[in-house]
């Protein structure tokens, strides 16, 4: 007996040994300070961590929609009361516009009221849509849906636009107003006053190696002391995410709910270009319990250029198959024989991709807070049944504007104190933003039911029917990232390989968006614990990450030893679509931002 438990104590000892040795000879992956903070490592025991002091009174995170018709609307009311108002925005993309991917079909209303002299100033909305289209597709053919006045989808009186473009434009406005937009400065870091309220942010230090440590030409960021901040990162903002953590603004709100949207533009041939035609589908390559979608917009383009379309398609991230690959359920789509004519003969110019919030009314959270407020896709105003999110993203930003300006002109707001701008929350509840978003709150999450995309369908027809009236409200059922299953429960997807030609590989297609990083800095993409990709990543879901990233960012390689796999970061692929930190099933991501100025290089995206 005494015989038999000492051999069973050397097995089970052998075994702990391994499964430590295993464990234990993971490479450190994360090297960023927001992970090992720099107080406990000598390296950087004398350096000087001083940083300079800018003082404004309005500081805008962000350079979208929402941000620019902030910083619009602050400087119109400054000029219009006759008050020095300082607003100051800070934009992470090296130019106003790299970072903004959309489809985009644009309501005009908040433009309108912003600027309503926009066509004469030459903003870059030419192509009115002309026609509409929705159909559902079969593995083979395309069953069209209605599409008339009334329902969220028809959008006659909106426009088709390069949005990258249009916030470019919008930047000038500012700046010609005399905001101060300050390009490739990234905010890092979230500054508190003594009574616990936001006085501002700081921007990222550079100059830090890639194994974390500082290099000679090391260099702290700069602070933003502000009276009233506006956080306007759009979807999955990393400081919003600070900001409402200290703040519990999701105290009482659903999670939020995402999609991941990928975008290419093609120059197609001329007769298969028709400008202003809206085109949307749903069903195949989804199956019905999967939601996703997709958009063919035709854009207008001046004489003697190479006719434009935008094809993108939209896939819900509370799916379940950790074999979903949202980049090749992408490339697949285009081979429908529906889809597959349009783009025969043409070349594809660009590509992209960005996480999108889907969640609506129910994950809203609260917007106001000690010393600033959160405006458009940021704080979740996507109308997603129209597939719109520019207007209120612009409105909210406009309204946010308004209540600071009043805030300071009224010497509520000052640098010594931090004040709730609760009025900017009233005038949002008064507001089309929040009117739209409950009208339609049950659309989304209605294809959550048995019958998947056919009773959400149904569903949403009878809600605009009686105009979001019902008195219920749905339940998206928790956060995505709790909605994918084991990998047990599902076979891998047989994807078709790409042609170069119509379908293409993820390399190839990262190399459009113009993405860079300077590679000796550490990963932007921090994990928690750096086993858990391997642990229960890998293990429970077969690494989901290196599918559902549609950069290439993630991927797992075998072990130099030649015992298992490790997961390897490609951090300059990046394109700052914010899905890892969405969906990674363990929530061990957390995405926070790199050098200023890196990321995509889009053009109109």
């Amino acid at each position: 007996m005494a015989t038999a438990i000492v051999c069973s104590a050397r097995k089970v000892g052998r075994l702990t040994n391994a499964v430590r040795r295993l464990y234990s000879d993971y490479p450190k992956i994360t090297t960023h300070y927001t992970i090992h903070p720099r107080e406990n490592d000598p390296r950087w025991k004398d350096v000087s961590m001083e940083r300079h002091a800018e003082e404004t009174d309005i500081l805008i995170i962000g350079g979208g929609p929402a941000g620019m018709a902030a910083a619009i609307r602050a400087r119109q009311l400054a000029e219009e009361k006759g008050a020095e108002v300082r607003v100051t925005l800070l934009e992470k993309a090296a130019e106003a516009g790299g970072h903004i991917l959309s489809g985009a079909c644009v309501d005009p209303k908040a433009l309108n009221e912003l600027i309503p002299d926009w066509k004469e100033k030459g903003a870059p909305m030419n192509t009115p849509v002309t026609s509409d289209k929705f159909g559902y597709l079969t593995k083979s053919g395309r069953i069209p849906l209605p599409v008339f006045p009334g329902l969220p989808h028809y959008n006659h009186g909106n426009y088709v636009v390069r949005l990258g473009h249009l916030v470019r434009w919008m930047s000038e406005q500012a700046e010609a107003l005399g905001a101060e937009v300050w390009p490739g400065t990234a905010g890092a870091e979230l500054l508190y006053r003594d009574d616990g309220s936001l006085k501002g942010v700081a921007t990222g230090d550079v100059g830090i190696a890639k194994d974390g440590s500082p290099k000679d030409m090391f260099e702290r960021g700069m602070e933003f002391h502000s009276k009233i901040t506006i956080f306007a990162e759009g979807c999955h903002g990393h400081l919003t995410k600070m900001v409402s953590n200290k703040y519990n603004l999701k105290e009482k709100s659903e999670p939020q709910s995402y999609g991941i949207g990928l975008k290419e533009l093609w120059e197609v041939a001329p007769e298969k270009h028709n400008p202003g035609l809206v085109e949307h589908t749903i069903g195949w390559p989804m199956d019905k319990n999967t939601y996703g979608g997709s958009f063919i917009y035709h854009l207008k383009v001046d004489e003697g250029e190479a006719p434009l379309v935008a094809v993108g398609y939209v896939v819900g991230l509370d799916y379940a198959n950790p074999y979903i690959s949202p980049f090749r359920e992408f490339q697949r789509f285009k081979t429908h024989p529906y889809v597959k004519p349009m783009f025969e003969g043409g070349t594809r110019i660009a590509y992209g991709a960005r996480a999108l919030v889907e969640g609506g009314w129910q994950c809203l959270p609260v917007p106001v807070f000690p010393g600033g407020c959160l405006a458009g896709d940021t704080a979740g105003y996507l109308n997603v049944p129209r597939i719109k999110g520019t207007h209120n993203a612009m409105k909210s930003g406009m309204l946010a504007a308004e209540a600071a300006v009043e805030l300071i002109v009224s010497g509520e707001a000052s640098h010594d104190k931090g004040v709730v701008p609760n009025i900017y929350e009233d005038k949002l509840k008064e507001s089309y933003v929040y009117k739209e978003l409950k009208q339609v709150r049950n659309c989304r999450p209605s294809f959550h039911s048995p019958l998947g995309v056919f009773g959400g369908v149904a569903y949403s027809g009878f809600s605009t029917l009686v105009r979001g009236k019902e008195p219920w409200t749905f339940s998206h059922g928790g956060a995505d990232h709790s909605k994918l299953k084991p990998a047990k429960d599902f076979k891998p997807i047989d994807y078709p390989k790409p042609d170069g030609v119509l379908t293409f590989d993820l390399l190839s297609s990262v190399a459009l968006t113009g993405t860079n990083h300077e590679s000796d800095q550490p990963p932007h993409l921090t994990l928690k614990d750096d086993s858990i990709p391997v642990k229960r990543n890998l293990a429970q879901f077969d690494g989901p990450e290196a599918r559902f990233c549609p950069a290439g960012v993630y991927e797992f390689v075998p072990m130099e030893s030649g015992d298992g796999q490790r997961l390897q970061i490609n951090a300059q692929n990046c394109i700052h679509c914010k899905t890892c930190d969405i969906k990674d099933p363990s929530q061990n991501i957390n995405w926070v931002v790199p050098e200023s100025g890196g990321g995509p290089a889009y053009n109109g995206m």
